[in-house]
């Protein structure tokens, strides 16, 4: 079972206003690897993380889903690896029927992370399948055994 705790939450949330962005890794289906610095992740709850995508990384989310997200705050050194599975829901997509996307973006805004919720971009939701601490050591896994 997963569950993101407070301190992730803390530091997760104001990783950007703390000079220290998340890196994505992702991997298109013949294995083209490709990674980026995110600045506008959040913790959604307490399962998900969540950001705001403009630029075609997503492709590589589209063909393969799974991705890791880095997370490392050089100061206090502390940090995670979190291994997600990954979703797309654009503004006026089909299968946002749950307004997924007004609810990163709302969230987005809350943490100071954009100004505007009905701007460009997709927002991606990461389902938290494992989170290990910066050494690869699994902290927890939402299903026991999981094997990526």
């Amino acid at each position: 079972m997963i569950k993101l705790t407070e301190e992730m939450r803390q530091y997760i949330n104001n990783a950007r206003s703390n000079g220290n962005l998340c890196v994505l890794a992702s991997a298109s289906l013949d294995g083209t690897p490709n990674a980026g610095y995110m600045g506008t992740v959040v913790v959604l709850d307490e399962g998900s993380l969540a950001f705001r995508q403009r630029l075609p990384i997503q492709e590589n989310i589209q063909e393969n889903p799974k991705v890791v997200l880095l997370f490392y705050d050089h100061e206090t050194q502390v940090g995670w690896k979190f291994r997600c599975t990954a979703t797309l829901h654009s503004k006026n997509g089909e299968a946002d029927k749950d307004n997924v996307f007004k609810k990163v973006m709302a969230s987005l805004v809350e943490a100071g992370l954009i100004q505007d919720p009905e701007g460009e971009g997709v927002a991606v939701v990461l389902q938290v399948d494992q989170v290990l601490t910066q050494f690869g050591e699994v902290l927890q896994e939402r299903e026991p055994g999981l094997r990526w």
